[in-house]
């Protein structure tokens, strides 16, 4: 830098060799130098295309955007200029949701407490799977408390909500 500084004053040859660094190595860092110039109007360019999607597009939908406006370079170049001048573009976190689980959110009214004093006081529910050669079949069954005998039963090939209110019909008819 020092060199660079006062070539106009001394020989870059006398500098070099009194600061001991080699001349070529000085015209490396001179031409090094002047990469940051040559970059700033492609970085201005990105800088634009940045501030018209709100900092959302990636180096590739930025290299498209690039070319659509006849600025044609190599996307690793647009993604070393982009990082050199912090163009990087923001990254939105997706949020995970789980609508099933708060839609049908229903009060724990056994609470542990399985046994009951009379018959169809508590009923509880559950789908098996059984492994076929044919495929899956699905097993919903629904128990009585009270003497551990099975209300009613239903089989499918899909586990489905069809499943379940089938199994509740046939046990609301016994």
């Amino acid at each position: 830098m020092v060199i660079y500084r006062h070539k106009d004053k001394y020989s870059i040859s006398e500098m070099c060799r009194f600061f001991n660094v080699s001349r070529s190595g000085y015209y490396d860092y001179v031409k090094r130098m002047d990469i940051s110039a040559k970059d700033l109007p492609l970085a201005k360019k990105i800088k634009e295309c940045q501030d018209k999607c709100g900092r959302t597009y990636g180096y590739r939908r930025v290299h498209i955007w690039l070319e659509k406006n006849g600025i044609h370079r190599n996307p690793k170049t647009i993604l070393r200029v982009m990082q050199k001048y912090n163009l990087l573009s923001v990254i939105r976190r997706k949020k995970y949701r789980n609508y099933g689980d708060h839609i049908h959110r229903y009060p724990n009214l056994l609470n542990r407490d399985f046994k009951a004093d009379r018959p169809n006081q508590k009923w509880v529910t559950d789908i098996s799977y059984i492994k076929t050669q044919q495929g899956t079949l699905y097993l919903s069954v629904i128990r009585d408390l009270y003497d551990n005998s099975i209300v009613a039963y239903k089989t499918g090939t899909e586990q489905n909500i069809n499943l379940v209110l089938s199994t509740i019909k046939l046990a609301k008819r016994k």
